[in-house]
């Protein structure tokens, strides 16, 4: 079975769409018998195969991710063709790693989640958020995401990892650069896959690739040296250790993943909220009652990351469909948060809803994201401060969304006071 010509996941022309037709599109694929069979766009220098399957329904979505032996993340999940060995240098990380290789990284960068370091950057993420509210005063309304969403999880993240303050705006130019990399605003490029297009495109992406990679290893080599106790210290020192290149890869994650998965759920929050003003009286009026299921069901309505890519290791049935081994599978997320047979009135907004057991941070299974509690944390702590200090602040028209089919990233969003 092909995909209709209606319906093109392939081309970047789908991704521009209206999110409502978008949306609608995955429903009437998840209503058909069997995952569609997509064809690739092969991209000038780094290639493309034939295709892959589209799991749009939350049963082949999670079932897929637990079982992480038949579906891996080799060679890589993060890009629907292989990627070459001059991009893995930088991109990949242990994302597109499984065991025993994955286990290994994920054991030593989950001291960074620990609930002792976690704890400590409580006070830190208070800090961090009335400062950029402080700012934000100060500046007077204007763009949401520039002013105050992009800020708190950039900064929390190299803070974490003891990056200079004079750094966080590289950082921030840098991750626009690597995830808005199909988006002329950010790329200066047009999105087609002319040759000389992808050639500058690609350039750019290496640049940031390398800079971030950089940045974060060097700040490793000085740790080994001298030892401060700080994150990095950990993650370098001892009997598990991340070497410098698993180093700036881990951090290139860390604020790609990290930073714009909460950035835009912080976004689409407030438009949310905006958009839906019984949900946002429901809130204020016990916000510590309701504020942990309305950020999972912000994280579940918006889904920020849209899709990752998995590999067959064997031949394998799931769920009535035969795959081959070296069949491509792309997990949807943000159709499987859609799916009528496990979420009532799925396109309703609702910040009561129970159970949401939502893939907004990827299925279950290994690749389960590592800081889904910190994010959780970033939106808690941010609304809370908004909501006190500005408590009138509102979306002021419609968002302007990346164009992307791996990131549902708002780039800019007008608000009011």
């Amino acid at each position: 079975m092909t995909l209709s010509t209606d319906v093109d996941l392939s081309h970047i022309p789908f991704w521009a769409l209206p999110q409502a037709e978008r949306m609608d599109a995955f429903r009437r694929l998840r209503a058909l018998d069997h995952p569609v069979f997509v064809r690739e766009q092969a991209v000038p220098f780094i290639g493309g195969g034939p295709g892959y399957y589209a799991l749009v329904r939350h049963a082949d979505v999670t079932e897929a991710s637990r079982n992480a032996a038949v579906f891996s993340s080799e060679p890589c999940s993060n890009s629907i063709p292989d990627m070459p060995r001059w991009l893995s240098v930088y991109f990949g990380s242990m994302i597109n790693m499984d065991d025993p290789r994955h286990a290994r990284l994920r054991r030593i960068v989950s001291r960074a989640f620990t609930p002792r370091i976690l704890a400590k950057m409580e006070e830190d993420l208070a800090r961090a958020a009335a400062e950029i509210v402080d700012r934000a005063v100060e500046e007077g309304p204007g763009d949401f995401v520039t002013q105050i969403a992009a800020r708190l999880p950039v900064r929390v993240i190299c803070d974490m990892m003891g990056i200079p303050a004079q750094y966080h705006d590289m950082v921030l130019r840098r991750t626009n650069v690597i995830l808005g990399n199909a988006d002329p605003e950010y790329t200066g490029l047009s999105p087609d896959f002319g040759r000389v297009n992808v050639a500058r495109g690609l350039a750019k992406l290496l640049h940031a690739g390398y800079s971030l990679n950089r940045l974060a290893a060097r700040l490793g080599d000085e740790r080994r040296k001298r030892p401060t106790g700080d994150l990095v210290s950990l993650l370098v020192n001892g009997e598990e250790r991340l070497s410098s290149q698993e180093l700036g890869s881990f951090f290139i994650l860390l604020v790609v993943a990290g930073s714009e998965t909460t950035r835009n759920a912080i976004a689409y929050g407030l438009k949310l909220l905006t958009d839906h003003p019984e949900q946002r009286e429901l809130l204020l009026a016990n916000f510590d009652a309701h504020i942990v299921a309305a950020c999972d069901e912000i994280v579940r309505y918006a889904t920020p990351v849209i899709q990752f890519r998995r590999t067959l290791t064997r031949d394998h049935e799931m769920n009535g469909t035969a795959y081959k081994k070296g069949d491509k599978v792309l997990l949807f997320y943000n159709s499987a948060n859609r799916d009528e047979t496990v979420f009532d009135h799925p396109d309703r907004f609702d910040i009561t809803r129970d159970p949401n057991p939502h893939v907004g941070f990827g299925g279950p299974g290994p690749h389960y994201c590592l800081g889904a509690h910190l994010a959780r944390r970033e939106m808690t702590v941010m609304f809370r401060e908004l909501f006190t200090r500005l408590p009138g602040i509102r979306a002021a028209g419609e968002p302007d969304f990346l164009l992307s089919n791996f990131i549902n990233g708002v780039k800019h969003l007008r608000y009011t006071v």
